[in-house]
């Protein structure tokens, strides 16, 4: 990681796994005892946890990752990026790295695909955290659009093909921003070096079909909760007060998930990790097992 910018507040060992459709996926392992694979939003990528690996870190061997197709992760334009694929991708990667008595921590797309691996291979799973579950969408890209009014248009342009296509391969950092501001809350916006290094890897050939893609399966993480009743391990529920989430959806996530726990966190928006790591990291302090 000696490319990383000097407002990131970790480092590690940073490898690429190849599973077994031949795609890589982007880790980067720190800390010391017992395993905690760590999740990320849409459009993000490992990075956005800055503030809070080196708070799990403490505790943990922390493998966080770079989802199918973001960051640093093979995009292939083959693929159809919904979160069974998705999902089935990490049950891989924890086969691979053979984790057991696994902590799962996720945000966003993270929190829903914590859950459902959780729920897929309940005996290797110790506890699970989810914070703003992204599994309540009732239209494309639902979620992201109630950020502000500039995400409800650029969402609406991207769910039109051709025009969709075309915003998409022409987005800019200052559109991104707009975008992806509607996420946070208690500050007013994602630092400005976060911003860049999302918008270089918005870059990379075939981002553009990647972020299309997953929303364009916003089906798929709708459905996701159908498997929230196998879990077995403990989970907190956490969301941001002002999270793009609505009452009633986070209210119907706690009922599917047995041993759940529902905590909030006041004046906080959906990327909680960056807009209120203090308070998160408090929030979880009261139940995370270390050991």
């Amino acid at each position: 990681m000696s490319d990383a910018p000097t407002d990131l507040k970790f480092n590690g060992e940073e490898f690429f796994v190849t599973l077994k459709d031949g795609e890589t996926v982007r880790v980067i392992k720190t800390g010391s005892g017992e395993p905690l694979l760590l999740m990320h939003t849409i459009r993000t990528q490992i990075e956005l946890f800055s503030e809070m690996i080196p708070f799990y870190a403490s505790k943990f061997t922390v493998y966080a990752i770079d989802l199918p197709g973001h960051g640093q992760s093979s995009i292939n334009k083959k693929i159809n990026y919904d979160e069974p694929y998705l999902r089935a991708s990490v049950l891989d990667l924890i086969d691979q790295l053979n984790l057991t008595n696994l902590t799962l921590i996720g945000e966003s797309i993270g929190a829903t695909l914590s859950l459902t691996v959780a729920a897929q291979i309940p005996d290797k799973i110790k506890q699970v955290i989810a914070v703003n579950t992204y599994d309540y969408e009732t239209r494309y890209a639902d979620g992201i659009r109630r950020g502000n009014v500039i995400a409800n248009f650029m969402m609406w342009n991207y769910s039109i093909p051709i025009n969709g296509a075309i915003f998409a391969a022409l987005e800019t950092r200052f559109f991104l921003s707009l975008v992806m501001n509607g996420g946070v809350t208690r500050i007013k916006k994602i630092p400005t070096w976060l911003m860049k290094m999302f918008d270089k890897t918005g870059h990379r050939p075939g981002y553009s079909f990647l972020g299309r893609n997953i929303l364009k399966n916003w089906r798929s993480w709708a459905q996701a909760t159908d498997q929230y009743h196998k879990i077995k391990s403990p989970v907190m529920l956490i969301y941001g007060e002002n999270d793009w989430s609505r009452q009633a959806e986070r209210y119907l996530t706690w009922k599917k998930v047995p041993n759940a726990t529902l905590e909030t966190i006041t004046g906080s928006g959906h990327f909680l990790s960056v807009d209120n790591p203090e308070d998160l990291k408090k929030t979880i302090s009261q139940y995370l097992q270390a050991n």
